[in-house]
């Protein structure tokens, strides 16, 4: 029988961690999202289908000229491309508790193949009778492949952005 988890955006976050000028890293995230799990079996997430959205227009980098510039359209072009979509293929287990998620990550125009490490962090019933499962989700895309090709060069030669981006996110999904 098929079970729905809704994800707990109270107890979850998104961010991504991209070099600067090739000698720091800068971290970010998205304040607003949301998504779905569907299983077959109730707490076999294996056999999951997620689906999980992204509003392009919460990026906060705790510095707003930089989040505007983000939302404009040298990046996210936010206005006309107002959400980042996730939609599972598949999901492949590696070990005890681990998985690899693969599925399409669509930014902007450009929807690419994508595959992430997933640690699942377990299920417990919280103190409101809720049941809960959490996950610790990671992986690395080239920002260059989904379109975002804004660059920029120091005096010096350095890069101001790297192509690549770390991404993290650790959620909680509600047992629907």
């Amino acid at each position: 029988m098929a079970t729905t988890w809704k994800l707990d955006p109270t107890h979850s976050e998104v961010a991504f961690k991209v070099k600067h000028l090739v000698i720091t890293t800068v971290t970010g995230y998205f304040r607003s999202f949301d998504g779905t799990v569907v299983t077959e079996n109730e707490d076999d997430f294996s056999t999951g289908k997620i689906d999980f959205t992204i509003d392009t227009s919460s990026i906060d980098t705790n510095q707003s000229q930089r989040d505007e510039h983000l939302k404009s359209a040298d990046f996210f072009n936010a206005a006309q491309h107002p959400q980042i979509v996730f939609k599972s293929t598949s999901i492949e287990e590696k070990g005890d508790d681990e998985f690899q998620l693969i599925g399409d990550l669509t930014i902007g125009e450009t929807t690419k193949p994508v595959k992430f490490d997933v640690e699942f962090g377990g299920t417990v019933t919280d103190p409101y009778g809720n049941f809960k499962a959490g996950f610790e989700v990671t992986g690395k895309i080239s920002r260059k492949e989904f379109g975002l090709t804004w660059s920029a060069v120091t005096e010096a030669g350095a890069v101001v952005v790297s192509d690549d981006v770390k991404l993290q996110a650790s959620v909680q999904f509600v047992k629907q």
